[in-house]
């Protein structure tokens, strides 16, 4: 899947990795189409860095670990550090087109221990209280997506009480459906419709409707 272009940019982008990062992939047999080229996509970019690993489960076979991470679906990666932390990082479906450049950019910051985030942004996500769930809806071809992932994982890894998640959009169109998704990025925070935002927003932006939840 990947040419031997590729992988070279990808080796040296993963070559400075700080500490070990565990990419846990949960796939299904059965209904889940995907499942084996990300399987395949997976491998190829853990065999690119020593300080990589990845986990492949079966979402109904290993009921206790999907039960722990909170995954009741597949495709699903989760990112983990080396302890197999669970830091809320989440991608629903193919991480491929413009989403393939956000993986590779979460397994560094989570191979370097900080979220790049403001010094004013992580004071006050230090504040929350109650949890907080992000969605991202997605798709592969779309220039903005990126950064709204990006910002929301790095929320995710910030805080103990933030999830976060990418969910390409085609992939599980109920959930689109559901949350009105008609353009992309969109960000659905605890599953409501009145804390939602389009677009790709800055980091402020993002952390006021984070904050607005705890009201």
């Amino acid at each position: 899947m990947l040419s031997s272009r590729d992988q070279a940019a990808i080796r040296e982008r993963l070559a400075d990795l700080k500490q070990p990062v565990v990419i846990k992939f949960f796939e299904a047999s059965l209904g889940c189409p995907t499942c084996p080229e990300i399987r395949s996509l997976l491998r190829q970019v853990t065999e690119l860095s020593d300080q990589l690993t990845l986990e492949v489960h079966n979402l109904y076979i290993d009921e206790e670990e999907a039960k722990k991470y909170g995954v009741d679906r597949a495709p699903t990666i989760v990112l983990t550090d080396g302890s197999r932390k669970d830091y809320g990082v989440r991608f629903y479906g193919t991480p491929s087109g413009y989403e393939f450049a956000t993986l590779l950019d979460d397994i560094r910051m989570m191979a370097s221990g900080d979220s790049g985030l403001s010094a004013g942004t992580r004071s006050r996500l230090a504040e929350l209280k109650e949890p907080v769930d992000l969605k991202v809806f997605v798709t592969p071809t779309c220039p903005y997506c990126p950064a709204a992932v990006r910002l929301a994982h790095r929320f995710a890894f910030e805080s103990p009480l933030v999830t976060a998640s990418m969910i390409e959009a085609t992939e599980f169109p109920e959930w689109a459906t559901r949350f009105n998704v008609y353009g992309v990025p969109k960000t659905v925070i605890n599953d409501s419709e009145a804390y939602a935002l389009e677009g790709a927003v800055p980091e402020d932006v993002l952390l006021e409707q984070v904050l607005a939840t705890q009201a």
